[in-house]
């Protein structure tokens, strides 16, 4: 069964993988050579349908977008975009439940699902003459679902979401982080404020009525794309689409705008908490306010992370794991969303070693890229690992899929992909400067410390005094 997700995709870019030791930058691939071609239509219910063709391999991958998230929840409702992203796998009467999955694996095909704080995905992938089942289940689903929810479908998913947070976050090593980050960052007032998961409070509280009120208001042709792509033909897709999803005229209360990004809220001081976990070594996750993904700001903080955590000659790996042996890993993200984002610093403390201390020499290292702009060098192995790794990614027609629905999803232009890589193009070493100056305000961010819970400490590995920078480093690699 497939429909146990991954809340968090990974829609934004964090710092890619290095090159080898002494090895130079992967060789950069021009933003002219990237071309993801398209069609695009609209069926009359309200339905986008964009076509990518590749006849390259018989295979074809099916990519659905609601914008609908948790950001979308009632207080007292959170949880509702999760909880029904399982709903849709519970069947209906002409496709049973399990059918969905079983017929389209009985013929080497396969189906998923995430949602996020902004979106909801369902995604397909098979032989491409599995097309027209891909298509005539998700509208089957689309059509009857809603109503056809009842207290026991309800009370099933209700309690596998529940285990989900339960052991995927709640007892899953430094996830309560998951849980805890939003509601320190954003006020209750907030989209953003609640977990994507949701509370177990709300989850329990929700009514057959309160999912049916859901589903009726988000999942309507008019707020969602379909992407094929693979070995397909436009007109064929076109035909199919309006065959099966054509035929769903449920119609939304009022078909929204783009969401636009909203102001970061001022937080104006340090907010800190300790959270202890049945961890072995303490992690340090310092948060601050970042601009939303692809607005001014967005693409130097991907580079800035970059710079700072992505390989041996970075700044925090240098200093804090090869250096001063003081961590274990270090890792730093620009994690883009629609309406705001997160830059995010991590840093795993070695067993015996001062979180105080890391928080001071990291404190360090931030202040000299708000005072400094990167080297060229810095800058261009940024630029370069960005670029490859994402065309690196586009070999995937699932990937392509996902790219092509969230350019819809987020800029009402499945046809961005230029414009993306530009944006990293166009970023200079003095705009990186600029937008480090901004978000890392020492004065107002989050520090979250998650430390061993009694008895869970790990004794220092080495009582040797760590190796010099001549030396081979103590400590591992990035995280």
């Amino acid at each position: 069964m497939m429909a146990a997700s991954a809340l968090w995709p990974a829609l934004v870019f964090s710092a890619p993988e290095p090159p080898p030791d002494g090895a130079k930058p992967a060789k950069a691939p021009s933003t002219s050579s990237v071309d993801l071609p398209f069609s695009q239509t609209k069926l009359a219910n309200g339905l986008t349908v964009i076509v990518h063709e590749d006849h390259a391999l018989p295979q074809v991958a099916t990519n659905i977008v609601f914008r609908v998230g948790s950001k979308d929840e009632q207080a007292g409702r959170t949880g509702f975009a999760h909880l029904f992203e399982h709903l849709m796998f519970m069947g209906t009467k002409r496709a049973p439940a399990k059918a969905f999955d079983e017929w389209m694996e009985s013929s080497g095909g396969s189906s998923n699902a995430w949602t996020s704080s902004d979106f909801t995905d369902y995604h397909e992938h098979g032989p491409s003459t599995l097309l027209p089942l891909f298509l005539w289940l998700e509208a089957d689903r689309l059509e009857t679902l809603g109503r056809q929810i009842d207290q026991p479908k309800l009370d099933l998913q209700r309690e596998v979401v529940r285990n989900e947070r339960r052991q995927s976050v709640e007892n899953r090593p430094y996830g309560k982080v998951e849980l805890r980050l939003p509601e320190l960052l954003y006020p209750e007032s907030h989209p953003y404020h609640h977990p994507v998961i949701g509370s177990h409070a709300d989850l329990e509280a929700a009514g057959v009525e309160d999912v049916r009120k859901f589903f009726d208001q988000h999942y309507v042709p008019a707020q969602a794309s379909l992407v094929v792509a693979g070995d397909v033909r436009a007109s064929d897709v076109n035909a199919l689409a309006e065959k099966y999803l054509g035929i769903v005229h449920r119609e939304a209360p009022a078909t929204p705008a783009l969401a636009a990004p909203l102001p970061p809220p001022p937080l104006g001081k340090v907010v800190r908490e300790t959270i202890p976990d049945k961890v072995e070594m303490t992690k340090i996750i310092m948060a601050y306010h970042s601009p939303a993904h692809f607005q001014p700001g967005d693409a130097e903080l991907d580079i800035l992370a970059s710079v700072l955590s992505s390989g041996k000659t970075s700044r925090l790996y240098k200093t804090l794991v090869y250096e001063k042996a003081m961590a274990q890993s270090v890792d730093a993200t620009q994690d883009s969303s629609l309406l705001s984002s997160i830059f995010t610093v991590e840093i795993m403390v070695r067993p015996g070693v001062s979180a105080d201390a890391v928080e001071k020499v990291t404190d360090a290292v931030l202040a000299q890229v708000t005072a400094k702009p990167p080297t060229e060098e810095e800058l261009a192995r940024a630029k370069n690992q960005i670029r490859f790794d994402f065309v690196d990614r586009l070999q995937s027609i699932e990937a392509r899929a996902r790219l092509l629905n969230m350019y819809w999803g987020e800029k009402g232009d499945p046809g961005y992909v230029q414009e993306d890589l530009a944006r990293y193009e166009r970023a200079s070493a003095d705009d990186v400067l600029a937008q480090a100056k901004k978000t890392l305000t020492p004065g107002s961010r989050v520090v979250l410390t998650v430390v061993p819970a009694s008895g869970n400490a790990k004794a220092d590995p080495s009582k040797k005094a760590p190796q010099s920078a001549a030396g081979t480093p103590a400590g591992g690699g990035t995280q």
